[in-house]
C-alpha cells in the first residue's frame, strides 16, 4: 500500500526500483520515473548515458534509489557504480562517454581475404596460422571472431557431448580401493608385464572422467611444454630403464608436482594418487618409491649439468636480448642434519654462520632465473665468477657480445673489472668502502618507471678512478634521510636513470630467492648421499683462525690491564709517588704483566703472518672423510623447479593485465586454478581432449580464466605420448558489459 500511494500512476509494463523509482523498458528504451512522472530516457544500448544515469539516480541528495538497485536494473555490479560516481565527481559528465578507437570497420579483413580466413579456420587451424596465412595481425582475427565476422567451429559440433559422461569421483574412490593390486592399480596386464622387464613404459590412457581433483593444473601444460620440459629431457636422457613409469611421466609428473606446491617425494603420500594418475594418463600416480628410484637412475647417468644447460641453452635462443643484463647472486642453503661435517658459512637471513652449501644464480634482464651452479666450499662470488659463471655466460651469449653483469658488493674488485671489460663483460655495481658525500647541488631529480609507477629520484653523476689508467663511472642516489647510495659501472653509454633502475632492480632476485623457497621448496634436499670430494680443494686455514682467537683474548686481558694502569697513574697524588720511577716500582707487578701480554701478542702475530691462509681441505679434516652433499640429484630437482617458474611466469604474464592488480594478483590467481577440479573429456574420433574446468570464486575470475584458455588452446598442444590436441575450456559467467 505504501508503494502504491507513493508512484500511484505507473504504466503497465514500469517495474519497481525502489520505493521512489520505477523504470519501464519499451522499443530498446529504458524510461525512469517517479511518482511526477518520468525524468530520464535513453536507448539500452547508450552505454554513456547509462552511466550518466547511474550517477543521478543514485545521486544521495535526491534518494531515489541505492547503488545496489541500479546496478541491479543496468546488469552491472555495484562497483561500476561507485565506479562512474567517482568518475563523474572527479571529471564531469565527459569522462563517462564510451570512446571508440580504431577504424569503424574492417580495414584489411574483407573480401577475399577474409574468405581465405575463414576457410582455414574451418580447417582448425589457431589464429597465428591464419593470421601469417592471410597477412593480418593474430589480433585482427581474435577482433573478427568476437565480432562474429568469423566463426570458429563451434565445440559442441566438435564435441558431441554437452555433459560429463566420465566416471564420478565417488565411483573412482570406491574403484581404487578394491584395487587387489594396490591403490588405483587398474592396469594389471601393464603392471604384471613391467617386472618382467618386458614392458619398455605404459603408455598414456587418457579416460572421461568427471571432477578430477586439481586437473586445473592442465592449464600450465601448453606452456611447460613449450619450455622444453620433454623434448629437453628426452634428448638429455633418451628414456629410462624398462618398466610401467616412463620418463615422460616421470617428466611430467616432476613438472606437476612442481607447479601444484608438492614440494617432495614424501608429499606425493597426501594426494589421492588415482586422481593425479588420471591428469599423467595413467592408473595412479608415481609412488614416492618410484620417484625417488627415478631421480637415482636419472642421477647415476651424470647428466644433470647437461640437463640443466641445454634449457638455458634454449632460453638464451629463443631471446637473446634477455642477455644484455645479467643479475648475478649467491644463495645459501644451511644444511641441518648431523651426519656430515660441512663448512660453515654465513647465512644472512639468519645472521649467522651454519653448515651451508652456496649456488650461484644468473637471472637474465627479466628476472627469470636463467642457470645456477652450486660453489665448492668457501668458493666466493668473484671466484665463481671467474671459474665458472663468465665463461658459461659467454657460451650463452657468444664471442662477439658485450654483456652487463649486476651484482651487489661481494663482488667488488676494481682489478677485475678492468679484466672483464677488456674480456667483453660490463659491470654495474655497489660503491665497496667509505667515501665522502657530495653536496647537495650535484644531484638533480629524475622520473623512472618502476614496475608500473612513476617514481623520482634524486641522482647525480661522476667519473671516478679506480686503478691507474681504469676510470669508471659514479652514480649516486641521495635518499629521503640524507644517506647517499653509490653505484658503479663501466657503460658510460648508459642514461643516469637507467643505471639507477638496473641496479636497484636487482631486488627482484632476491625476491625470486624468496619466492623459490616458499612456494618450491628451493632449500629441499632430494637426498642425504654424499659423493667425494676434492682432498686438495684449498680452504681457509683454521689455525690461522684459532690464532686471531688467541689474540683477541690476549688483546682483552692487554687492554684491561692497561686501563687499571692508567687509572692507578691517574688516582697518584704526587706527595705519595712524586716521580715516575717510583710509581713504576710501585706497580711493577702490573707493568710486567702488560710487558709479557704485548710480547705473547706480538708473536702471535708474527706467527700468523708466517702461516699459509689456504691450506688443502684434507690437513684440516684429520681422519673424518672428505665428502660433500651429492649435487646429482639437487641439480635435476632444482632444474625442475626453475622451469616450473618460468612456465608460471609465462602464465603470469598472460593473465595479469585481465586483472586489477596484475603483480599482487597473478601468482595468486594461477595457484587458485591449478588446484580447480576439471571434467576430462577425451575424443578420439575428433582428435581432442577436452578439460573443462570448475568455476572459480567470481565472475572475474572466470572471465579471466576464459580469455587465458583461449589464447592457450590456439597453441594447439598435443598432450604428450598421443595425438589428442588439448582443448581447455572455462566456465562461462554472465560478466556486466558496463
Amino acid at each position: 500500500m505504501e508503494l502504491q500511494h507513493r508512484m500511484p500512476l505507473l504504466p503497465r509494463e514500469a517495474e519497481m526500483v525502489s520505493v521512489h523509482l520505477a523504470v519501464a523498458r519499451n522499443d530498446g528504451h529504458l524510461t525512469f520515473l517517479t511518482a511526477s512522472g518520468p525524468i530520464f530516457t535513453c536507448r539500452e544500448d547508450d552505454e554513456g548515458s547509462l552511466r550518466f544515469a547511474a550517477v543521478i539516480l543514485t545521486e544521495p541528495s535526491l534518494g531515489l534509489a541505492t547503488p545496489i538497485q541500479v546496478a541491479k536494473v543496468l546488469g552491472c555490479h555495484r562497483s561500476r557504480v561507485h565506479e562512474y560516481r567517482k568518475r563523474y565527481r572527479e571529471g564531469g559528465a565527459d569522462v563517462l562517454e564510451v570512446k571508440r578507437r580504431g577504424p569503424r570497420g574492417a580495414s584489411k579483413l574483407k573480401g577475399s581475404r577474409m574468405a581465405r580466413a575463414q576457410q582455414r579456420l574451418d580447417q582448425g587451424q589457431a589464429n597465428r596460422k591464419v593470421a601469417e596465412s592471410v597477412g593480418v595481425s593474430e589480433g585482427t582475427i581474435r577482433k573478427a571472431i568476437k565480432e562474429q565476422r568469423l566463426s570458429r567451429p563451434t565445440r559442441a559440433s566438435a564435441h558431441p557431448f554437452q555433459e560429463p559422461t566420465g566416471s564420478t569421483p565417488r565411483q573412482r574412490s570406491d574403484a581404487d580401493a578394491s584395487c587387489v593390486g594396490g591403490m588405483a592399480t587398474t592396469r594389471e596386464d601393464e603392471r604384471a608385464l613391467a617386472p618382467t622387464g618386458l614392458l619398455v613404459e605404459a603408455p598414456p590412457r587418457l579416460e572421461a572422467a568427471e571432477s578430477v581433483a586439481k586437473a586445473g593444473v592442465l592449464v600450465a601444460l601448453p606452456v611447460l611444454l613449450g619450455q622444453g620440459l620433454v623434448e629437453v629431457g628426452q634428448h638429455i636422457y633418451g628414456r629410462l630403464r624398462n618398466g610401467y613409469d616412463g620418463l615422460t611421466a616421470m617428466l611430467l609428473t616432476f613438472g606437476l608436482m612442481a607447479l601444484l606446491r608438492i614440494k617432495s617425494a614424501e608429499g606425493l603420500t597426501t594426494h589421492a594418487p588415482g586422481e593425479f594418475g588420471f591428469v599423467l594418463g595413467l592408473d595412479r600416480a608415481p609412488e614416492m618409491k618410484t620417484v625417488r628410484r627415478t631421480l637415482a637412475e636419472l642421477a647415476g647417468r651424470h647428466q644433470a649439468r647437461e640437463f640443466s644447460r641445454a634449457f638455458s641453452d634454449r632460453w638464451a635462443e629463443e631471446d637473446p636480448d634477455a642477455l644484455g643484463y645479467l643479475y648475478i647472486d649467491g644463495h645459501v642453503r644451511p644444511y641441518h642434519g648431523r651426519t656430515l661435517v660441512l663448512p660453515k658459512t654465513h647465512v644472512q637471513r639468519r645472521r649467522l654462520c651454519m653448515p651451508a652449501t652456496t649456488d650461484y644464480w644468473v637471472n637474465d634482464t627479466n628476472g627469470e632465473p636463467l642457470m645456477f651452479v652450486t660453489a665448492p666450499a668457501h668458493e666466493g662470488l668473484l671466484a665463481m665468477m671467474e671459474q665458472e659463471l663468465l665463461p658459461a655466460i659467454r657460451t650463452l651469449a657468444g664471442e662477439d657480445r658485450r654483456v652487463t653483469l649486476i651484482f651487489d658488493r661481494e663482488g667488488w674488485s676494481p682489478k677485475r673489472f678492468k679484466k672483464w671489460k677488456n674480456a667483453g663483460f660490463d659491470v654495474i655495481t655497489y660503491r665497496k668502502g667509505t667515501y665522502r658525500d657530495w653536496q647537495r647541488r650535484c644531484f638533480k631529480e629524475v622520473r623512472v618507471e618502476v614496475s608500473g609507477r612513476q617514481v623520482t629520484y634524486l641522482l647525480g653523476e661522476r667519473m671516478l678512478r679506480l686503478r691507474k689508467g681504469f676510470r669508471v663511472r659514479e652514480v649516486r642516489r641521495l635518499c629521503d634521510d640524507g644517506h647517499q647510495t653509490s653505484v658503479v659501472t663501466t657503460r658510460r653509454d648508459l642514461p643516469l636513470q637507467t643505471v639507477a633502475l638496473r641496479m636497484f632492480s636487482r631486488w627482484q632476485q632476491e625476491n625470486f630467492f624468496r619466492y623459490m623457497r616458499h612456494e618450491f621448496a628451493l632449500d629441499h634436499l632430494p637426498t642425504t648421499a654424499v659423493e667425494p670430494a676434492d682432498p686438495e680443494r684449498r680452504v681457509p686455514n683454521p689455525v690461522i683462525k684459532e690464532k686471531k682467537r688467541e689474540v683477541g683474548r690476549i688483546q682483552a686481558k692487554l687492554t684491561k690491564a692497561e686501563q687499571a694502569y692508567g687509572q692507578k697513574a691517574h688516582e697518584n697524588r704526587e706527595q705519595k709517588v712524586p716521580t715516575v720511577r717510583g710509581f713504576n716500582i710501585s706497580h711493577a707487578e702490573l707493568g710486567r704483566t702488560i710487558t709479557r701480554l704485548r710480547s705473547t701478542r706480538a708473536q702471535l702475530e708474527a706467527a700468523i703472518q708466517a702461516l699459509p691462509t689456504r691450506v688443502p681441505v684434507r690437513e684440516t679434516m684429520g681422519t673424518t672423510p672428505i665428502v660433500q652433499l651429492e649435487r646429482e640429484r639437487k641439480i635435476i630437482t632444482d632444474t625442475f623447479k626453475m622451469v616450473a617458474y618460468r612456465a608460471e611466469t609465462q602464465l603470469a604474464n598472460l593473465v595479469g593485465p585481465l586483472l586489477p592488480h596484475r603483480n599482487d594478483e597473478a601468482r595468486k590467481f594461477l595457484r587458485q586454478v591449478f588446484q580447480l577440479p576439471a571434467d576430462l573429456l577425451p575424443d578420439h574420433e575428433h582428435g581432442t581432449l577436452l578439460v573443462r574446468l570448475h568455476s572459480m570464486t567470481t565472475p572475474r575470475d572466470n572471465h579471466a580464466l576464459a580469455t587465458l584458455c583461449g589464447v592457450l588452446n590456439d597453441l594447439a598442444v598435443c598432450y604428450p605420448g598421443t595425438d589428442l590436441r588439448l582443448v581447455l575450456e572455462a566456465t562461462q559467467t554472465p560478466t556486466a558489459s558496463r
